[in-house]
């Protein structure tokens, strides 16, 4: 299945690529720098959905005690950083030529790096606490509260006065682009996926060798 979805990745990726450089028309008010929207975009709905995730897990493993849905928090939240740090790195070059400064303090802009630096933290707790279940459950009960922030970045720009905002509240797109930003969904939910089953492969094997090395004579 790992190999079947290293080839669907790599397929596409490579049709993604070319919908958004050959199919995709020209943007006419803001040109080529536009295309970073499609990459922008999708990584930051990969990063909603993978934060959703460390919540579903936080709350699993607070009901069952299950090591498996720490696991699959912590990953989540691995994901949903690296996303996320995707976003605040493609949006500052997508905003240099149209706003005229790389960063601005909006509501979105502001919200969105709020949610990454609490995720960055719930890592950290995790790093640097004693393993064992008093660690897992204080990250557990971080990755439930810190989910209340992710809704605000996606409303944010409808929760702000509209002179506060520089994202637009709704955007019609030409059919090409719409069927490029659904690709690019399409495939970054794919690299997604794949990333998780790793991830989750090598924790799994982690925690088997933790277990072998506790049983092994000393």
């Amino acid at each position: 299945m790992t190999r079947s979805l290293c080839l669907i990745v790599t397929i596409a990726m490579l049709g993604a690529v070319a919908a958004v450089f050959l199919y995709a028309p020209t943007e006419k008010q803001m040109g080529d720098v536009q295309r970073i929207f499609y990459f922008h975009v999708a990584s930051a709905l990969s990063a909603g959905v993978a934060y959703f995730l460390v919540f579903l897990g936080s709350v699993q493993y607070l009901r069952t005690r299950q090591d498996r849905w720490d696991r699959f928090a912590a990953v989540s939240a691995e994901l949903g950083v690296l996303y996320s740090a995707f976003v605040l790195f493609s949006g500052p070059l997508w905003a240099r030529p149209i706003w005229g400064v790389f960063w601005r303090w909006e509501p979105r802009l502001t919200t969105m790096l709020i949610t990454f630096t609490i995720y960055v933290a719930y890592l950290m707790v995790r790093s640097y606490g004693e393993p064992g279940e008093r660690t897992q459950r204080f990250a557990a009960v971080v990755g439930i509260v810190a989910f209340v922030n992710v809704p605000m970045v996606h409303f944010s720009v409808n929760m702000w006065a509209a002179e506060q905002q520089l994202h637009p509240q709704q955007v019609e797109l030409d059919p090409a682009m719409l069927h490029t930003k659904y690709l690019c969904y399409f495939t970054f939910a794919c690299l997604f996926v794949l990333l998780m089953r790793l991830r989750l492969h090598q924790e799994r094997l982690a925690a088997r060798l933790q277990a072998l090395l506790r049983l092994a004579p000393r």
